[in-house]
């Protein structure tokens, strides 16, 4: 069932991809220098914008030392003379590129786009603004389940080649580059959008500049006052749980698969115990390696599996497969989900980000049921030995603060969301958000906005600017994806 949250009350006082860009210039009045533009990201058709670079401070308290260049683009609105306020979107990660969001999921925004411009900026050590903060890692490189010892030495090397201090490269900072776009673009007030680790950066800005916030949707929502890591285990568990049970309730699920908590519990244990070795063959040069399925591979895929209700769909016939000694399944999801990992998240940028804000992990307790997990301590161990080596960066004095706002904030959650679950929402409105509308979509993973209706609510919502008299409704009619019974798909 749907469910939705208002509050209203008073307070006195938180994947390689290949890509070009061809310039063309024109005028357009603002002070930054934009010019016609082709988005293009391999794989998805090429999307004409205008693009600019904008020097900024690499220290935002030195403006005369060091600059660093941030890449901004501006998708039009379809009408000749759109309203003044554009959508700012900010995306997740922390890592990943705006740009290339927005190209993996424009027709989320097409309503919007109707009568205000979007506005992408890949954030500093992201995307197309990287230049001199990039690492090599491998392709098959995830570094919360990697094995002892990888992630120190890959740290170390990342930290060796980098040109620039990691230290300016946090949510902090971040915030301070896009209010420069904003003034360099001319405009007064934008709305926000913020998906996953978008919604930290999204409430930072409103906190430091709420004269030029019109209005704000969390998509999947951090709380300002949330500390990233120690909490992970346990979510990505509740929401597997979830998913156990929901087979165990449909008849033919449960005829197929058997107790499918016991069969993975079981399967776990066996690959610690033992790892299997499994012989691939590479389609493209017919040569045959012998790859060792450790627990990794089950716990990589079935986390990452477990972020969308359509991957989650899946999950059981890997896992059922996997525990009849046929791995091939979960292999090839392994090496798909590496490989997007690598293609999309920034490695240094993402250390700035959590080595600064989040750790030391000690600051909070860490649920103690977290040890039965499937993941156990894995995140946690693998972000401690990263941020023992990781400098720490510039964060506000009150960037953990609770956020109080008046401002009309639409936030948006998935039911079985194994990284923000929907209580993350009802958390932020409780430390101070006193005109939000919290919307929870039911059997739906992480990130609503491209769900059903939402993008027509997520419309409506910025073209009212209020959370009164919003029909959320429509999200009454979602139901997650039928399990897998077969690799042909659901059965009859």
């Amino acid at each position: 069932m749907r469910q939705l949250r208002q509050a209203r009350f008073g307070f006195t006082i938180p994947f390689a991809m290949a890509i070009g860009i061809v310039m063309v210039p024109v005028q357009t009045g603002a002070e930054l220098d934009e010019s016609n533009c082709v988005l293009e990201v391999a794989g998805i058709s090429n999307r004409y914008a205008r693009c600019a670079t904008l020097e900024v401070p690499l220290d935002p308290d030195s403006p005369d030392g060091a600059t660093f260049d941030l890449f901004v683009a501006r998708i039009p609105s379809q009408v000749a003379n759109p309203f003044p306020d554009p959508l700012l979107l900010i995306t997740g990660g922390p890592g990943q590129s705006t740009v290339d969001f927005y190209m993996q999921n424009r027709s989320v925004f097409a309503p919007v786009r109707r009568n205000r411009d979007l506005i992408l900026v890949d954030q500093r050590g992201t995307g197309r603004s990287a230049a001199g903060f990039q690492c090599e890692v491998p392709a098959d490189f995830d570094f919360q389940i990697a094995g002892e010892g990888l992630v120190e030495s890959l740290t170390a090397d990342c930290l060796a080649g980098l040109e620039h201090d990691p230290g300016f490269f946090t949510t902090s900072v971040a915030v301070r580059d896009l209010d420069a776009v904003r003034r360099e673009l001319g405009v007064e007030q934008w709305n926000i959008y913020g998906v996953s680790y978008g919604t930290r950066v999204a409430q930072h800005y409103l906190r430091r500049f709420p004269q030029h916030v019109r209005t704000v949707v969390l998509d999947g929502v951090v709380p300002s006052t949330l500390v990233l890591g120690p909490e992970m285990a346990l979510n990505a568990q509740a929401t597997l749980d979830r998913l156990f049970e929901r087979c165990a309730e449909d008849d033919a699920c449960a005829a197929r698969f058997g107790d499918l908590a016991s069969v993975f519990d079981n399967l776990m244990s066996g690959i610690q115990a033992s790892p299997v070795s499994v012989a691939v063959s590479d389609t493209a040069t017919g040569e045959t390696d012998e790859v060792l399925v450790t627990e990794e591979y089950l716990m990589g895929v079935t986390r990452l599996f477990s972020y969308s209700d359509t991957t989650a769909a899946l999950l059981p016939l890997i896992i059922h497969e996997a525990a009849n000694g046929r791995f091939e399944m979960l292999l090839a999801q392994a090496e798909l989900i590496t490989k997007n990992i690598e293609r999309a998240i920034s490695f240094p940028m993402h250390n700035s980000v959590i080595c600064s804000e989040d750790y030391p992990f000690e600051t909070v307790e860490t649920p103690a049921a977290s040890s039965d997990a499937y993941l156990g301590t894995s995140i946690v161990d693998a972000l401690t030995a990263i941020c023992g080596l990781w400098p720490q960066g510039i964060v506000d004095p009150d960037f953990k603060d609770p956020l109080a706002s008046a401002h009309p904030i639409l936030l948006l959650s998935g039911e079985n969301d194994p990284a923000t679950p929907a209580q993350y929402g009802e958390d932020a409105i409780a430390d101070g958000l006193s005109n939000a509308l919290h919307v929870i979509g039911p059997g739906k993973g992480h990130g609503l906005a491209p769900i059903g209706c939402v993008p027509d609510l997520m419309q409506a919502f910025i073209e009212a600017a209020a959370t009164e008299d919003l029909d959320a409704d429509c999200l009454d009619s979602l139901i997650p994806m039928p399990i897998f019974l077969s690799a042909a798909g659901p059965g009859p």
